[in-house]
């Protein structure tokens, strides 16, 4: 078996962690930085000072009851319904390792978060898109979905707020996807990293939808990326030792110091999603400014969820070198390659809580320099 490489992520290491000299990171898809000090601060000093007498030692493989418990009371689950995992990215391993049976198939958005489509190809599962198209603002076709069926496919899988496009998924829309799943004995899974995050009307949990098995993780809307700690909800008691099974086989547990934060930072989680979402909206507003201008050379729907857009070149034209042109002058974004969509490039306006104007001031700079210069299309 052989991976694919990981576009996406090798082009951020690139430049992220490389002293590139990139000043403006608008290829991130998370919120507003936290730092390990500003974290102890708000989960508060004596929740700290516990955790600093726990012992550096192996957790139960399921997560410590503590951090099933604070997930179960935002989630509105009981507690054994919830899996810890290592991020959502092991819980999307562990369910397209389980997948894997010969002859199946599952059924995945594109574009998508790369491992969607990547993880299951590399098992020998057999991989069907169904497509979110900008023509339709990115919003699913619930009969796509229905025709790729059948009675091979083990899951489906639906991502709300959607990343890389920001699309969301009506909660009408989830549910006839969850009643023609739970009829056809398809196992629904609900990537919902990004809620609560909405810039329009919100869409409850899946959590409530009795057939659905739910990921979520600290990363995104959570903000904490560094903590790698994620989770799934499941009703169905099998599945569910499947995953710590291979949860044990895969990583055995999580750090205890990184599940005593997150039992933190969930007990504030309304601190950081109020914070995401003054970054997002005022940030938004700037980029509604940006598009207008740039109308004719750039194009977008604007996101309805989560901290990322997917624009395209109005041209039709390769978004890379114009990329590359950017991270050269300071302006991190993520070309559509990665995504397998050449002409589009992600956009992440969520982590920048200051100066994000003044991000969209060199990009548009550059930008037009860069197409009355190497494309001979000035603006």
């Amino acid at each position: 078996m052989r991976l694919k490489p990981f576009l996406l992520d090798n082009w951020l290491n690139e430049h992220q962690f490389t002293g590139s000299g990139i000043k403006h990171h608008l290829g991130a898809s998370t919120g507003p930085e936290w730092t390990t000090r500003s974290l102890v601060e708000l989960i508060g000093s004596d929740q700290w000072e516990r955790l600093l007498d726990d012992p550096v030692t192996y957790v139960d493989a399921r997560g410590t009851k503590a951090l099933r418990e604070a997930i179960a009371e935002m989630e509105q689950v009981h507690p054994d319904q919830v899996q810890i995992v290592t991020g959502a990215a092991e819980a999307l391993l562990i369910l397209f390792f389980l997948a894997a049976e010969p002859g199946a198939n599952v059924i995945v958005p594109f574009p998508g978060f790369p491992p969607f489509a990547v993880l299951p190809e590399s098992f020998g599962i057999e991989t069907r898109l169904y497509h979110l198209r900008r023509e339709n603002q990115f919003r699913i076709d619930l009969d796509e979905i229905v025709a790729l069926a059948d009675d091979k496919t083990r899951l489906v899988l639906v991502n709300l707020p959607h990343n890389p496009t920001g699309a969301v998924v009506s909660e009408e829309q989830l549910k006839v996807i969850h009643d023609f799943t739970a009829a056809r004995g398809v196992q629904l899974v609900v990537d919902q990293v990004y809620h609560p995050i909405y810039h329009g009307a919100a869409v409850p949990s899946a959590s409530g939808l009795s057939h659905a098995t739910v990921l979520g993780d600290f990363s995104k809307a959570l903000s904490l990326s560094g903590l790698r700690v994620g989770w799934m909800i499941d009703r169905d008691r099998n599945r569910l030792e499947q995953y710590c099974d291979a949860r044990s086989y895969f990583t055995i547990s999580n750090t205890r110091l990184g599940e005593g934060l997150a039992v933190g930072a969930i007990q504030n989680r309304q601190a950081i999603f109020d914070r995401v979402r003054r970054t997002t909206e005022a940030n938004l507003r700037l980029l509604d400014s940006f598009f207008s201008r740039l109308s004719g050379v750039l194009d977008w729907v604007r996101p309805q969820g989560g901290m990322t857009a997917f624009p395209w070149l109005a041209n039709g034209a390769d978004s890379r070198p114009m990329c590359q042109e950017l991270a050269s002058k300071g302006v991190l974004l993520a070309p559509g390659d990665c995504f397998g969509m050449p002409e589009y490039f992600r956009l992440g306006f969520g982590s920048i809580e200051e100066g994000f104007d003044h991000a969209l001031q060199q990009m548009e700079r550059v930008i037009d320099l860069y197409f009355s210069s190497a494309m001979g299309t000035a603006r």
